[in-house]
């Protein structure tokens, strides 16, 4: 199988093309490949098909979004980033080829025909909407992991039609303009030539059937708003950014197609003491003078408790120590990472005359061999004026 090229670069485009532009680029190479117009070229056929795929994505914000954050796993319903969308050609697009034969119907009057239209997709199953909500946890929680039940505002399926969207104990019926299909044909005249083209009934509005008799609760819609509680887990060692899909608790599918899913991103509250980089944590610890000179037992903070580590003496300002596997679990079950403590030496301020007078005779005491870095400097500095 070809590897798949990149949707901007599929369209001729630059990453943060705008709406116009991606839809102008998108009609320029779907009418350039258009098996109408290349009948019997396998090539074009691929190319059309590779074109609509592109389009399916960029076009929709919100798959733009995750593509253009996470590529092609953004879009890949089974990569966990939450991308209902980008499949073959004829189908898995989530109700892509809607938004790509309207692009048509701009110019000809319908979608091509011989494709089944936007028209015809709207008679078949289609999956529900996804949703997606940011979930705002604290720097502990992202480390154990947690449960968070989530309150949401969405569409279900009405309980009184079961999503028919008709009145109990009727049915919906069969156009009768469209037979069922959903769609009427026309032939229409172009300056590029003659093209069949096929639209939304009118009459049916593309569904091919009719509900005489709307369910009162729904409208006919076969779907009601409701605020739910959602159950979310979420994983030790998650980080900003980090997405939780939760299969099937999007809006309620069309014409008997899938719920939709519903994505949970992770927020993380800052921490007062460590900073973090992928799964390794970062402190700085100040220490005095003496314990620096001398070396001592220090305390370290982790997230799991407190830790003593032998800081030898001699230690100088901005060493860093690493403690192993005392850093961020991995979200993915693999090895924790590290936990870096940075050492500063903290100078001393306000002293009295019996401090200041105990640190002038130390200093008397302490001969050039105690400052290597001293004396080189001023070895340099001596050739350097000389």
């Amino acid at each position: 199988m070809a590897e798949k090229r990149d949707y901007y670069e599929v369209l001729g485009l630059q990453k943060g093309a705008s709406e116009e532009e991606i839809k102008k680029a998108f009609r320029k190479m779907a009418l350039k490949y258009h098996p109408d117009r290349n009948p019997g070229d396998k090539e074009a056929e691929e190319k059309f098909k590779e074109v609509n795929e592109a389009y399916s994505v960029l076009s929709d914000p919100d798959k733009k979004n995750k593509y253009d954050r996470f590529g092609f796993a953004g879009v890949d319903p089974n990569a966990g980033f939450g991308g209902a969308g980008a499949g073959g050609f004829g189908g898995g697009f989530g109700g892509g080829f809607d938004d790509i034969f309207s692009a048509f119907g701009d110019m000809f009057g319908g979608g091509f025909g011989g494709f089944g239209g936007g028209a015809a997709s709207r008679n078949q199953p289609r999956k529900g909407r996804d949703l997606q909500k940011t979930v705002t946890i604290t720097f502990d929680e992202a480390f154990a992991g947690t449960e968070k039940t989530i309150k949401v505002t969405k569409y279900v399926q009405c309980p009184d039609c079961k999503g028919e969207g008709t009145a109990p104990g009727t049915s919906r019926k069969t156009c009768s303009r469209c037979h069922g299909t959903g769609s009427v044909t026309t032939v229409q005249n172009t300056p590029l030539g003659r093209f069949q083209s096929t639209g939304p009934c009118p009459e049916c509005g593309g569904r091919g059937t009719i509900i005489e008799t709307p369910c009162p609760t729904c409208k006919g819609s076969g779907k009601v708003k409701k605020t739910i509680e959602i159950q979310v887990k979420i994983p030790a060692g998650v980080d900003n950014d980090s997405v939780i899909p939760i299969r099937g608790q999007g809006d309620p599918g069309e014409n008997g197609g899938p719920n939709g899913d519903f994505y949970v991103v992770i927020a993380v509250k800052p921490h007062d003491l460590f900073k973090r980089e992928r799964d390794n944590l970062y402190i700085e610890i100040p220490v005095t003078f003496t314990q620096a000179a001398l070396g001592d037992e220090i305390t370290v903070p982790t997230m799991d408790g407190k830790v003593s580590y032998p800081m030898p003496s001699g230690t100088q300002p901005g060493t860093v120590f690493r403690l192993k596997g005392k850093g961020m679990p991995n979200v993915r079950g693999g090895r924790s990472g590290d936990l870096y403590v940075k050492v500063n030496l903290e100078v001393p301020t306000k002293l009295n005359n019996s401090q200041k007078k105990a640190i002038r005779e130390m200093g008397e005491k302490l001969d050039h061999d105690c400052y290597k870095k001293k004396s080189s400097f001023a070895q340099k500095m001596k050739e350097f004026f000389s």
